[in-house]
């Protein structure tokens, strides 16, 4: 499984972004480019499915979900399969 393409599908599909996923380097503010309050939920519930993980309380804050890096970092955390960028 390639994580940033599934990191970038979900964010394309859930994150209400005014830029492409496609498009967005690492480290771009997703909550500068459109991602709401309400979109982070639906992209956290999406990554929990596609990912087949569930986030923590302690990882349940706008930093977690800041850059598709920080997205990846916080699986990697997980103990999934992610590998640290």
């Amino acid at each position: 499984m390639d994580a940033d393409a599934t990191i970038r599908r979900v964010l394309e599909e859930h994150g209400r972004l005014s830029t492409p996923a496609t498009a967005l380097a690492t480290d771009d503010d997703l909550y500068q480019r459109g991602l709401s309050s309400h979109a982070s939920v639906n992209v956290m519930l999406a990554l929990e499915e596609a990912f087949g993980v569930e986030f923590p309380d302690e990882l349940l804050r706008k930093s977690t979900f800041q850059s598709i890096g920080s997205i990846r970092g916080a699986l990697a955390g997980l103990g999934n399969a992610v590998p640290p960028a």
